[in-house]
């Protein structure tokens, strides 16, 4: 079976002819227009493209999409092991360690040899239109991933970069607690320390906090967190500064990762990293937290998706295991083209 082509579509744009692929961020900040896909353990893939043309959905090659039967999906944590692993956060969280941290499980299931991303990304852009919804395909690169990230992580034009952290989650706005506004807050304050570490000295604000976001299924937490680069900062700089990103890790950021990688049993990969597009000649870039996101692991030969919830002192474990399940059960359903109580 031939491989398919390398190809992004990031932006509204479409991107082929592979020019060069490089794990040095420091290329975003020379020319040319460039795929992104950053994974959670740091690991960047920047891939430039020679034509970029504005995306229309008729003509994106990709062979029909057949996903995995519903009831093939496993998890990295079953719920007893999620809700203990909720337990001993909270423990962690009395004992001074933590304020918050964001625990997360990886779904799998058999993958078809011939499976397209670029087909998977079609079906979610349908039934699940998202703000950051795109798909990198770099088969000869080990990046295959399709999303539907409704999380935005870095808009940077010129000096002027922004990050919209979401924290907060329900079916309805009826749902969110006092606990999720107080996770938003607490984030936001991550978020601002991160970018103060790269941008000019009192050029961090906070235009928007908390504000209520619509998604198909379930609503958000959404604040705005915006500033200046310094002088001389460019994108290795920003992303050694906020890499990875707060909302999906949790705070002290230092103290929440030693936490994620005492109880979480399978490397994050693409979840929860950074994905997006970098045009160097223009001095514009947008990369969303790595969520809603489904990759392939050929090697494995498994479709894999993340799924996780941020933890604090006021969470009860049946509660976010059943967040989990609310943010994962229409994509999985989408991408098995199955019955949406899959998980």
């Amino acid at each position: 079976m031939d491989e398919p082509p390398p190809m992004a579509l990031l932006g509204g744009r479409l991107a082929t002819g592979l020019v060069d692929v490089t794990r040095d961020p420091s290329a975003l900040d020379s020319e040319g227009f460039w795929a992104v896909a950053a994974d959670f353990e740091g690991r960047p893939t920047c891939a430039r493209f020679r034509d970029v043309r504005p995306a229309e959905g008729h003509d994106i090659p990709a062979a029909p999409w057949h996903g995995p039967p519903t009831d093939s999906w496993s998890t990295s944590l079953d719920r007893r092991a999620y809700k203990q692993g909720v337990t001993r956060i909270r423990e962690h969280i009395a004992a001074g360690e933590v304020y918050q941290a964001n625990l997360c499980r990886v779904l799998s299931a058999p993958v078809a040899p011939g499976a397209d991303v670029a087909a998977l990304a079609t079906l979610l852009v349908r039934h699940n239109p998202a703000p950051y919804a795109g798909f990198i395909r770099l088969p000869r690169h080990g990046v295959e991933l399709a999303t539907a990230s409704p999380e935005l992580f870095l808009r940077r034009d010129g000096r002027y970069v922004t990050s919209g952290p979401i924290k907060g989650t329900g079916r309805t706005e009826a749902d969110l607690l006092e606990k999720d506004h107080a996770e938003n807050v607490m984030i936001v304050d991550l978020v601002r320390n991160d970018l103060g570490r790269v941008c000019a000295t009192g050029s961090v604000t906070v235009p928007d906090l908390c504000i209520v976001e619509k998604h198909p299924g379930l609503v958000h937490l959404v604040s705005t967190v915006d500033g200046l680069l310094r002088d001389g900062a460019g994108w290795p700089e920003l992303l050694a500064a906020t890499f990875p990103p707060g909302s999906v890790t949790g705070a002290p950021k230092e103290s929440a990762l030693r936490i994620i990688e005492e109880l979480e049993t399978s490397p994050r990969g693409p979840y929860c990293g950074g994905i997006g597009w970098v045009d160097a000649d223009r001095g514009r870039g947008e990369l969303a937290v790595g969520i809603r996101t489904f990759w392939i692991d050929r090697a494995q030969g498994l479709l894999k998706f993340g799924t996780g919830a941020g933890i604090t002192w006021g969470s009860e474990p049946e509660r976010e295991w059943q967040e989990t399940r609310l943010k994962a059960r229409l994509l999985l359903a989408i991408a098995s083209a199955g019955h949406p109580d899959t998980t």
